[in-house]
């Protein structure tokens, strides 16, 4: 908002157009995404994906660019009562004219009394911590120690001999798109990560550990969400041929590495596509496509498929026609995430396990279709003062249910910072204790290693 008029810098229609002054009141049009690029280097995006621009002293500032380049960086100072200057990379200033644009042409260095050059900037935080926030936050010479710090010490050897010892016999590993393009990742992407794979196939072999390579980050998000690595909440994974392109040719390169591999389980096309946001008209064909890509590699690989995560019926991916052999479908089960379980008791949740939840399973387990993986969930709820023996018997309810499952279940994860997420931390204080009933099938008992990527373990 602008100090001296008392009106909000508006991109009219979210963008397309000149930027304004001459907002009363601040809605979507008045908010912008900040992009970092350094400690004092910004660019600005509208609710629609435009970026703000200029191109010159003097010039207005419009809402026309499509991508970043160097004419949509400015540079932001700020005091400490939340006002701001913000200049262009020639040193120009942007104030409100009488007109109410927005134009870098203020004269001189504005102090921060009320001037036409000073603006208060509401933060509205968006919370997230993905890889993406901690490599660009960080910068790429100490993000790239604080990763390598981490990849050495966070999952290593003595974490398969604790599965193995526990009888856990598969393990489910994310891993991002920028993988493909390891050492040397595009920015502000670290390296590291298939080395990390690649020791982690190792420790594996050496267990008789299974692993399945899970596709969590697609370029451009395939959810909005940190773990998908979005930039700043948005997902363009579905408007963008060209990244649903490069995504197959990172499960090309994935398969191509690790098909002949004796640890290799299966591969997972993408994790937690947005069911508001990526239409099945976009994920089917990627699933066909991916699957026979995988399919050029390895004739005997699962290939697993994730379902839409926000209430899709998975039954659509039953009555896709991907393929019928060797196919998996994955379901995330949380009794979190959704205002149904807010209110619920301990018994409630245990109810809703023994009778919704294995109701869906016995379903999808009957239907004639893909196998069916419940390949995340954790020991977690929002019963808030819950005692050690309801958590207990509310992963004995999971486990029970879950086993039932024709693929077996993967739990989120193995080690977190928030320890009822912590299959270690529940193992080895007795919240959560593996029983003769979940070893019913050959691939029940797996765990998803939060190994390769920054957001397992910062999230």
């Amino acid at each position: 908002m602008s100090v001296s008029s008392h009106k909000y810098v508006s991109a009219e229609n979210g963008g397309g157009m000149g930027v304004t002054v001459d907002r009363d009141v601040a809605f979507s049009w008045e908010t912008f995404k900040l992009w970092r690029v350094s400690a004092s280097e910004f660019q600005l995006r509208t609710s629609q994906g435009y970026f703000l621009a200029c191109y010159g002293e003097g010039c207005s500032i419009s809402a026309t660019a499509n991508s970043p380049s160097e004419g949509e960086i400015f540079y932001i100072e700020r005091n400490n009562n939340n006002q701001v200057h913000i200049k262009l990379i020639t040193g120009a200033y942007l104030q409100v004219t009488v007109g109410n644009l927005l134009t870098a042409d203020y004269p001189g260095k504005p102090g921060w009394d009320d001037n036409a050059a000073t603006f208060e900037m509401m933060i509205v935080a968006n919370d997230l911590h993905g890889d993406y926030q901690l490599a660009n936050g960080y910068g790429r010479h100490q993000a790239k120690d604080v990763l390598k710090k981490h990849r050495n010490s966070f999952i290593t050897m003595d974490d398969f001999n604790f599965l193995y010892r526990h009888g856990i016999n598969t393990v489910r590993i994310p891993v991002g798109w920028w993988i493909a393009f390891d050492p040397d990742p595009p920015a502000p992407f670290i390296g590291g990560c298939l080395e990390a794979l690649d020791n982690a196939f190792s420790w594996a072999q050496a267990y008789n550990i299974k692993c399945i390579v899970d596709l969590h980050a697609a370029p451009g998000s395939q959810n909005g969400a940190e773990h998908s690595a979005s930039r700043d909440g948005t997902t363009g994974w579905p408007s963008s041929p060209d990244y649903v392109s490069k995504t197959l040719d990172v499960i090309d390169f994935l398969a191509s590495r690790y098909a002949r591999h004796p640890a290799l389980l299966g591969i997972e096309l993408l994790n937690e596509p947005s069911s508001s946001l990526v239409p099945m008209e976009v994920l089917v064909p990627y699933y066909k496509q991916g699957y026979e890509i995988v399919r050029k590699y390895s004739s005997t690989a699962y290939v697993i498929i994730c379902q839409r995560i926000g209430n899709a019926d998975p039954i659509e991916l039953y009555q896709a026609n991907i393929s019928s052999h060797n196919l998996v479908v994955d379901l995330h089960f949380y009794n979190l995430f959704d205002t149904y379980f807010v209110n619920m008791s301990t018994m409630d949740n245990i109810d809703f396990v023994y009778k919704s939840r294995a109701a869906q399973l016995q379903a999808l387990n009957s239907a004639n279709g893909p196998l069916v993986f419940v390949g995340e969930w954790v020991n977690e709820w929002n019963v808030t003062t819950a005692s050690q023996t309801a958590y207990q018997d509310f992963g004995r309810a999971q486990l029970e249910v879950y086993s039932a499952a024709s693929f077996g279940w993967a739990y989120w994860t193995l080690k977190n910072d928030r320890k009822h997420w912590d299959f270690e931390w529940n193992i080895r204080n007795n919240y959560l204790r593996l029983g003769k009933s979940t070893t019913r099938k050959i691939y029940d008992k797996l765990v998803l290693l939060g190994l390769i990527s920054a957001w397992i373990f910062l999230v």
